[in-house]
C-alpha cells in the first residue's frame, strides 16, 4: 500500500460526511457573518451621526480681525525694528543731518482676517476656544449653526501657556455641549472632530485616539495633548473633539504638517486640563499656577543605574531654585520624586503640568527617595513668578504702562525660545495699540537692557522701567532669535 493510501485509510469512514457538513456550515454561515458585520458597521455609523447631530448646534464659527501696522521699509516688519532711524528722535536726527534730515515714511495699516471654531459650554453664552484664535484680535464675530451672529463677543480671558481661551456672547438658552472626562480616553477610542476648516462650516471628521499625554511638541508651555488622526485643518482650531457619547474630550488646537493641511497628526487639549483653566478665567480673567521651584528629568534605565536605583521611573530633581517653596521645604538635587499627593509620578512633563494645575497656597505631599532612603515632604506652593508679575502690572495705572507683559526667563522658556537662562526677561504679551506695539515689540522678544541697565529678572525690569519713566522714554535692547536691536519706546 502506498503512503497516500495509508494516509487516506487512516481517516474514519464517516470523514467524508463530516467534511461535507463542515463545508455546508461555512457556506451557510458566510452570508450570516457578512450580515452581522454590515449591521455592526451601520450601528457604528449611527453612533457617529447621533453624536455629531447632538453636538453641532453648540459648535460656533469665530471670525476675527486685527489691524496691523507695517513699516514701508521693513518688508512686513513693524517700524521700531526695521526703520534704521526708528530708534532716534527727531531732535537727534536734525542735529546730525541738518537740512538733509532723512524723510520718515509713514507706517501703513491693513486688516488681517482669520477664522476658527469654538463651542458653547453654558446656556448664558460662555464659549471655549484657542488662545491663538482670539487672544490678540480687534474684533470677533461669532456665528451659530442656526444663523445667529454676534459681533459683540467679549474676551473673558486667555491663557497662552496652555492655548485655552474663554469668550462670551450675550443671551440665554443657548445650546450647550456637555464636557466629558478626557482621563478615560484610551489609544484606539473613536473620536469626532467638528469645526470650520477653510471656512467650511459644520465639518465633521472621524478618527481614533492615536496617543495621550503628548508633550514636547512645542505648541504651548503646558502640554499633555490628545493625539488623533481625525482630520484637522486650519479653521478647526478651538473646535471640539468629542467621543461617541457626544461629550467633549478635547479642544482641537494644532496639526503636524509639511503642507499646511491634514497629514494624519492632530493635537487636542484634554478637556480636564481646559476645565481648570476655564474656571479661573471665568472667575478672575487670569490663570494662577502653582509654583514648586524645581527642574527635573525622567528617570531612565541608564539614569536609574547611575543613581543606584532598583528600577526606572519617577523624576529626579536636577536643580532647586533658591528661595522657592521646594528650597524652603528642603528638597535637594538628586532627590527622586515618585508620588505627588499619593499619585504615581510618571514623567517630568506630567509632574510639571500637575503642579501648575494646583492653586497657589495649597500644600502638596511628595514621596520619593534620597540616597536610596524613603523621603516624605510637605510643600506649600507659591504662585508662579510670571503670573505674579502679570498681576502686579495689571494693577498699575494706565499711564505707567508701555503695554507689555514680561516674565522671568525660566530654563523651560529659554530652551523653547533658544535663549540662555538669566539673559533677560521675555515678553509674554503686547497690548494692541500700545507704545510697545507701535514700536514693534512682539510676544517672545527678549529684553536684555533698559537705558543701558541690564535686566535679568522681573524685579530688575520693574526697577529699570521706573527709573526710565523719569526721562519720558525707555531705550530697550531687544533680542529676537539671533538678532538684537535698540528700540526707543515713549511712555504714554
Amino acid at each position: 500500500m502506498s503512503c497516500r493510501d495509508r494516509v487516506v485509510g487512516a481517516f474514519p469512514k464517516n470523514a467524508t460526511f463530516l467534511g461535507v457538513l463542515f463545508v455546508s456550515i461555512l457556506v451557510t454561515a458566510g452570508p450570516a457573518l457578512s450580515q452581522t458585520r454590515t449591521e455592526a458597521a451601520k450601528e457604528l455609523s449611527k453612533a457617529f451621526s447621533a453624536a455629531a447631530k447632538t453636538a453641532m448646534p453648540a459648535v460656533v464659527s469665530i471670525k476675527v480681525e486685527k489691524s496691523v501696522q507695517v513699516s514701508p521699509m521693513g518688508g512686513g516688519g513693524p517700524p521700531g525694528l526695521n526703520d534704521p532711524f526708528g530708534q532716534f528722535d527727531d531732535d537727534f536726527l536734525r542735529r546730525f543731518f541738518g537740512g538733509r534730515m532723512p524723510q520718515r515714511q509713514s507706517p501703513q495699516r491693513y486688516v488681517e482676517r482669520g477664522q476658527g471654531s469654538g463651542f458653547i459650554i453654558s446656556e448664558d453664552g460662555y464659549i471655549l476656544t484657542n488662545n491663538h484664535v482670539v487672544g490678540d484680535v480687534d474684533k470677533m464675530t461669532v456665528e451659530l449653526k442656526d444663523g445667529r451672529k454676534f459681533t459683540n463677543a467679549k474676551l473673558i480671558g486667555t491663557d497662552p501657556e496652555s492655548e485655552v481661551a474663554l469668550i462670551k456672547i450675550e443671551g440665554n438658552h443657548f445650546p450647550v455641549l456637555p464636557l466629558g472626562d478626557s482621563d478615560t480616553m484610551e489609544i484606539g477610542d473613536w473620536v469626532i472632530a467638528i469645526g470650520n476648516p477653510f471656512g467650511l462650516n459644520e465639518t465633521v471628521t472621524v478618527g481614533v485616539v492615536s496617543a495621550v499625554g503628548r508633550s514636547n511638541v512645542h505648541i504651548a508651555d503646558y502640554e499633555s495633548f490628545i493625539q488623533t488622526d481625525a482630520a484637522i485643518n486650519p479653521g478647526n482650531s478651538g473646535g471640539p473633539l468629542i467621543n461617541l457619547d457626544g461629550k467633549v474630550i478635547g479642544i482641537n488646537t494644532a496639526i503636524v504638517s509639511q503642507s499646511g493641511g491634514y497629514m494624519g497628526i492632530g493635537f487636542a487639549i484634554p478637556i480636564n486640563m481646559a476645565k481648570t483653566i476655564e474656571e479661573q478665567l471665568r472667575s478672575g480673567g487670569k490663570v494662577s499656577r502653582g509654583f514648586l521651584g524645581v527642574y527635573g528629568q525622567d528617570v531612565t534605565s541608564d539614569l536609574a543605574q547611575m543613581l543606584e536605583l532598583k528600577e526606572a521611573g519617577g523624576v529626579v530633581v536636577s536643580n532647586v531654585e533658591k528661595g522657592s517653596p521646594a528650597d524652603e521645604a528642603g528638597l535637594k538635587s538628586r532627590d527622586v520624586l515618585l508620588e505627588l499627593n499619593g499619585k504615581k509620578v510618571q514623567t517630568y512633563d506630567a509632574f510639571r503640568n500637575e503642579i501648575a494645575t494646583i492653586r497657589p497656597g495649597n500644600t502638596i505631599r511628595l514621596s520619593g527617595l534620597r540616597d536610596g532612603k524613603p523621603l516624605e515632604l510637605k510643600v506649600t506652593l507659591a504662585e508662579r513668578p510670571g503670573a505674579v508679575a502679570r498681576a502686579q502690572r495689571s494693577a498699575e495705572q494706565p499711564e505707567q504702562s508701555l503695554g507689555i507683559q514680561v516674565q522671568n526667563l525660566t530654563k523651560d522658556l529659554a530652551d523653547q525660545l533658544g535663549y540662555q537662562p538669566g539673559e533677560g526677561v521675555v515678553v509674554t504679551a503686547v497690548l494692541p495699540g500700545s507704545p510697545a506695539a507701535e514700536q514693534g515689540l512682539q510676544q517672545g522678544d527678549l529684553i536684555l537692557s533698559i537705558n543701558n541697565r541690564s535686566v535679568t529678572d522681573v524685579k530688575e525690569f520693574a526697577d529699570a522701567l521706573k527709573q526710565a519713566k523719569k526721562t519720558g522714554k525707555a531705550l530697550f535692547l531687544i533680542k529676537r532669535e539671533e538678532a538684537s536691536q535698540f528700540v526707543v519706546i515713549p511712555f504714554e
